[in-house]
């Protein structure tokens, strides 16, 4: 069993585009269909996410990847927690409580004010674990992108 100590995370780098792309596309491809949202997100991470000025961290641990989860900016203060996942076999291992905390963290040495996530209720363990980690429940944004999203989540770092 892998102890939380026993990773790091990291700040995505070039050689993490692969574990970044596939993640996710295995993730949403389990519940859901791949939008073209996602695939400008999966397939050009340092043009739509970094360069945007946004972040992706990266969990991973002497043996590869084990999970990813970016910070998209949408304006000023405001960012996206987006394209998270975590790798099938290390689940419920802690590992995303931790990469989220420690975007959490990386969004406020950012500037970031607002965090928000756009997911679905079918998702149940990560709508717990944002909950646990203080996001709330508001209204779907109407210009939210996402087919599939169907709830809304904010966190004021205030």
């Amino acid at each position: 069993m892998l102890a939380t100590s026993e990773f790091r995370v990291v700040a995505y780098e070039t050689r993490h585009a692969d574990a970044f792309r596939d993640l996710n596309i295995s993730w949403i491809e389990e519940y859901f269909e791949v939008e073209e949202i996602d695939r400008r997100y999966l397939l050009h991470p340092e043009e739509t996410i970094l360069r945007q000025g946004g972040a992706i961290l990266v969990a991973e641990d002497r043996n590869g990847i084990l999970g990813v989860c970016a910070l998209v900016l949408h304006s000023p203060g405001r960012y996206e927690v987006s394209k998270m996942a975590v790798r099938t076999d290390v689940r419920g291992l802690g590992i995303g409580r931790r990469l989220l905390s420690e975007v959490i963290s990386h969004a406020r040495t950012l500037g970031a004010r607002r965090l928000f996530i756009i997911s679905n209720r079918i998702l149940e363990p990560a709508i717990h674990l944002y909950r646990q980690l203080g996001f709330l429940e508001v209204p779907l944004p109407r210009e939210q992108e996402y087919e599939r999203g169907n709830i809304a989540l904010e966190l004021d770092l205030t």
